[in-house]
C-alpha cells in the first residue's frame, strides 16, 4: 500500500488504536486501579546469592493497618498510565486476537476472566468475573491440600526420607530455567523425582526463566527479558516442557513460572513482563501442561490481578503468592479478589529463610500452604 491510500490507512489505524485503548478502560478496571497504592514500588529489597531458594526477594510483608488506606493522589496520576499499558499489551501480542488454546485443565480459552470454569456468582463486587479454577474432569489433574516447602537445591533422598516426619507433604523443585539460584542440581534427575513421589511426596515444579528488566534482585538482573518478550516467553515455555518431560513430569501437570519481585510502576517494564508471562502460559497450555505463576503478592501477583480485572487473556490457572506473614492465609490475601483464582488454584508462601530439622537432617526452606495442582509423575507407582 502506498501514496495517499497508504497515508489514509495509517491515520485510520492510529485512530482505531486510540479508540481501542480507550474502550479497554472499563469502569471495573478504573475502580481496580484506584485501589492500587504506591506502597508496592520500593519496599522489596534485593537478596544475597546465599539465599536458600529463589524466593527471598519476592517476600511481601504482611500489610499494616495503614496499608488499607490508599494514598489516592499518586494513584490517580498512575491509573491512566496503568490502564494504557494493559491496553497496549493486549494490542502488542502477536496472535492475541486468534482463538486462545484451551486450558488443558478446563480454565477455558486463555483462562482470563471469562474462563469456562469460572463459577456463576453475584458476589463479584468489582464487576469482573473471576478466573476459573482448573476443574475440567475430562483432563484430570492431581490436587493437593496441605503444606509444602522449597529449597534452592533438591535435597538428598536421605533428607526426603527423614523429612517424612515433618508436617510437609509436598516439595517445590526448581527443575529448569536460566534464572535459577542453584543452576547445578546434583540430586535432581528422573530417578529422584520418581523416588520422592514413591516416598509419598507431591512435587510442585518451578521454572525460573528470564526475569523482568526491572527486577529488584541484583543477582537476577543478568537474565532479563529481551526485546521480543512474546517470542522469548514462547521459547522458554518450550524449554520448560522439555525439561519437565525429561524428569518424568507428565502432561496435565502444573509448571510454575517463577517471576521475582519487580517494579510494576515501571510501565514499560511491566508491559514487557506481562507479554512474556502470557506467551509462556499460552505455550505451556498448548503443549498439554497447566501454567502456574509464582511472585511477590505486592508486585507480580498484584500486576496479574490488575490484568485479570482488565480481561487480559492467557493468564495462569494457578497463582502462588509470597507474603511472609508467618501463618497461612490462602484466601485472605488483600491483593487478590476473594474469587480470583478460587479454591484449588492458590498457593501461599507464608514464611521464608527458616531452618528446620527432622530426623537429623537440617534444611533451610520457604514454607507454603497449598490448595492447588501437583505434578503427575510418569514412572511412579500407581
Amino acid at each position: 500500500m502506498a501514496g495517499a491510500d497508504g497515508a489514509h490507512f495509517t491515520r485510520a489505524m492510529k485512530r482505531s488504536t486510540k479508540r481501542t485503548t480507550k474502550r479497554t478502560t472499563t469502569h471495573a478496571t478504573k475502580r481496580m486501579v484506584q485501589r492500587t497504592t504506591d506502597r508496592t514500588t520500593d519496599r522489596t529489597a534485593g537478596r544475597t546469592t546465599q539465599c536458600p531458594s529463589d524466593h527471598s526477594s519476592d517476600r511481601s510483608p504482611s500489610p499494616s493497618p495503614s496499608a488499607s488506606s490508599p494514598r489516592l493522589r499518586p494513584v490517580r496520576a498512575l491509573a491512566p498510565a496503568l490502564v494504557a499499558t494493559l491496553a497496549a499489551t493486549l494490542l502488542a501480542a502477536p496472535a492475541a486476537f486468534t482463538p486462545a488454546t484451551r486450558d488443558p485443565a478446563g480454565g477455558g480459552p486463555g483462562t482470563g476472566a471469562h474462563g469456562a470454569g469460572a463459577p456463576a456468582t453475584g458476589a463479584d463486587t468489582a464487576g469482573v468475573p473471576p478466573a476459573g479454577p482448573p476443574a475440567d474432569a475430562s483432563v484430570p489433574y492431581r490436587h493437593f491440600l496441605g503444606r509444602a516447602f522449597d529449597t534452592c537445591e533438591a535435597p538428598t533422598l536421605a533428607s526426603m526420607r527423614a523429612w517424612r516426619a515433618s508436617p510437609y507433604r509436598a516439595v517445590g523443585v526448581y527443575f529448569g530455567g536460566r534464572g535459577r539460584g542453584c543452576l547445578v542440581q546434583k540430586n535432581l534427575n528422573a530417578d529422584w523425582i520418581t523416588s520422592v513421589e514413591n516416598l509419598g511426596w507431591r512435587v510442585l515444579p518451578l521454572f525460573v526463566g528470564s526475569q523482568a528488566p526491572c527486577v529488584f534482585a541484583e543477582h537476577k538482573k543478568d537474565v532479563p527479558i529481551g526485546d521480543n518478550p512474546w517470542q522469548q516467553g514462547t521459547q522458554e515455555a518450550d524449554d520448560a516442557v522439555r525439561a519437565a518431560r525429561a524428569l518424568g513430569i507428565a502432561p496435565s501437570s502444573p509448571l510454575y513460572l517463577d517471576m521475582e519481585a519487580y517494579r510494576i510502576s515501571d510501565l514499560q517494564c511491566a508491559a514487557t513482563t506481562l507479554l512474556f508471562i502470557r506467551a509462556w502460559n499460552r505455550e505451556v497450555r498448548r503443549q498439554g501442561y497447566l501454567p502456574g505463576f509464582y511472585s511477590s503478592a505486592d508486585t507480580g501477583v498484584r500486576h496479574l490481578e490488575e490484568a485479570r480485572k482488565a480481561d487480559v487473556e492467557d493468564l495462569p490457572s494457578v497463582i502462588w503468592f509470597a507474603r511472609w506473614r508467618g501463618t497461612p492465609a490462602l484466601y485472605e490475601e488483600p491483593v487478590l479478589h476473594p474469587e480470583a483464582w478460587p479454591e484449588r488454584s492458590r498457593i501461599h508462601q507464608y514464611a521464608g529463610n527458616v531452618r528446620e530439622t527432622y530426623g537429623g537432617h537440617s534444611l533451610q526452606i520457604d514454607r507454603s500452604a497449598v490448595d492447588a495442582p501437583v505434578a503427575h509423575i510418569a514412572d511412579a507407582r500407581p
